[in-house]
């Protein structure tokens, strides 16, 4: 399997494909047109806060595949009214880049998401905080 990161407008590193890589093989239909792989902490919730759950999105067949997004969840609100919401969102397909401020193009996060990625990196690979899903 290939996931595609050279040349993309953010600066995605070789340790979070392989990682990524590494999740998705054992799970991975070799025809699969998308990829969607989960991070959940079964722990997290609007009262205990916790770590973000993360969803990836891949495309791609016959094992070459490009990021279609990367999206960073998180509860908004109180109690019974929170509600699990984008926190940040990196959309390599569309050239867009979101957080709760609003939406902007991609390259306004070159600073922002080598800090999300090596902090995600840490929570995953290094703590173990999170439950992964491949469909």
């Amino acid at each position: 399997m290939r996931i595609q990161y050279e040349g993309l407008a953010l600066p995605v590193t070789k340790r979070f494909i392989d990682a990524l890589i590494k999740a998705i093989e054992p799970h991975r239909e070799p025809l699969a047109e998308f990829v969607c792989v989960n991070f959940r902490d079964p722990k997290y919730s609007a009262e205990a806060g916790g770590y973000h759950p993360v969803e990836i999105l891949l495309t791609g067949t016959s094992g070459r595949y490009d990021i279609c997004y990367i999206t960073d969840f998180c509860y908004a609100g109180i109690g019974d009214c929170a509600e699990l919401v984008k926190s940040l969102d990196f959309e390599f397909i569309a050239g867009t880049f979101q957080d709760m401020t609003g939406y902007y193009p991609i390259e306004t996060a070159r600073e922002i998401y080598p800090m999300w990625e090596d902090n995600f990196l840490s929570y995953w690979l290094d703590m173990g905080v999170f439950e992964v899903e491949v469909s």
